[in-house]
């Protein structure tokens, strides 16, 4: 049996046919080709997130942003690949935690949930909204909603819980 371009450990228990239909499905992703040296940069990925994310409205505790569906972010099936919506839902989130956290405490990421309802296609425009939902001395909770522009429709909502914490003085 062919293995990728790494040493891979094969239990005794699978079936062999399993395994080959294991190998190729991630070799038919392109999970055994090399990284290309431009996407080995530091930051490469936030960078890219960051490319695609235009800030639309800042209140106090709300956070609106906008962003198309780049090819850079599209899964094998066409659709927003869900790390670069978890990647979009921090940055929002904690942007929009920022909103109501001063600015000398630092924030600390505890929770994050995500819930995949539909797939936003290649080339869509999406809306991002984040809003707070309780805010105290340790602790920020930020609900999130991502939606198609043009239809309105829910297609990714998450919550995050933030904790609160001052910053070190040394």
């Amino acid at each position: 049996m062919k293995a990728s371009h790494r040493e891979v450990t094969i239990s005794k228990q699978i079936p062999e046919s399993h395994v080959a239909n294991t190998l190729e499905f991630f070799d038919y992703q392109g999970a055994t080709t090399d990284l290309l040296p431009n996407c080995r940069g530091k930051d490469f990925y936030s960078h890219l997130i960051l490319g695609i994310l235009q800030v639309h409205r800042v209140e106090r505790g709300h956070l609106t942003c906008l962003f198309s569906v780049e090819p850079a972010v599209v899964n094998f099936y066409g659709g927003l690949h869900g790390g670069a919506v978890a990647a979009i839902a921090e940055l929002v989130l904690i942007a929009c935690a920022r909103t109501v956290v001063a600015e000398d405490k630092e924030l600390f990421l505890g929770e994050l949930s995500l819930s995949y309802l539909s797939s936003a296609p290649a080339k869509a425009e999406v809306v991002v909204d984040a809003s707070v939902v309780r805010s105290g001395r340790n602790v920020t909770v930020i609900a999130v909603e991502f939606k198609m522009k043009k239809t309105s429709k829910l297609i990714y909502t998450g919550r995050a819980t933030f904790y609160n914490m001052p910053i070190a003085k040394l």
